[in-house]
């Protein structure tokens, strides 16, 4: 199950060590990747990543940076040793329907990282539900999809409208081919949380309270 797990660490006030610490975890957890903020992709590599992938985010978390920024700050993540990037559609683009805008922040950081990096859309589902409707959500997956996404991803986690739901895996998971994954992540902080998401289509969970988690699986095994 571990396999499955991007253990994350995007806290604004985390430090060098922090980072160190949650590389050694994710190591002795047994996590598949390690999701940072740009600036520690480089400490994440020193710290002793070097096995597993680093995935760094990009316009995060309000998703309001220009193109050409996001697309940049993804190239200089890739520089500094990131396999994977989670980047921020522009929310407010596809809450109004231009998914013409969302399709092209895509497209920028796509064409800035090259095709053997693993992007990760995030889409924010839990605005697009409340406040538009399923429609919107599904859209802004395929427009992801249509612009080279890999992965299309639930949330940042720090948007008060909340977390992954369920009904949002859902979603997203039959609005996608079989070509592109879905990564849960923002408020999965049980087994239960994980177990329900897995089952609804996730193939990726990004976790920070990842021992307990785990923890809680093994529980179920006895």
């Amino acid at each position: 199950m571990a396999a499955l797990v991007d253990h994350t660490l995007l806290k604004p006030e985390a430090t060098v060590d922090d980072i160190a610490r949650l590389v050694d975890e994710a190591t002795e957890l047994r996590a598949y990747a390690i999701c940072v903020s740009p600036s520690m992709v480089s400490v994440a590599k020193r710290s002793g990543a070097q096995d597993k992938p680093i995935a760094a985010v990009v316009g995060f978390p309000s998703g309001k940076h220009l193109c050409a920024i996001k697309a940049e700050e993804a190239r200089l993540a890739v520089a500094a040793g990131a396999a994977e990037i989670d980047m921020v559609i522009d929310v407010g683009a596809a809450v109004s329907g231009d998914f013409t805008a969302v399709a092209a922040d895509v497209t920028a950081v796509r064409a800035a990282v090259g095709e053997k990096i693993v992007l990760k859309v995030i889409v924010e589902s839990a605005v697009l539900l409340s406040i538009v409707g399923e429609e919107a959500l599904v859209s802004a997956c395929r427009a992801a999809e249509d612009a080279g996404a890999d992965f299309v991803k639930t949330s940042t986690g720090f948007h008060p409208a909340g977390g992954a739901s369920v009904r949002a895996v859902e979603v997203m998971r039959a609005a996608v081919g079989p070509r592109v994954e879905v990564k849960a992540s923002g408020g999965i902080r049980t087994t239960a949380d994980a177990v329900s998401m897995l089952d609804a289509g996730a193939t990726r969970l990004g976790l920070s309270a990842t021992r307990s988690v785990l923890d809680g699986f093994e529980g179920l095994g006895e």
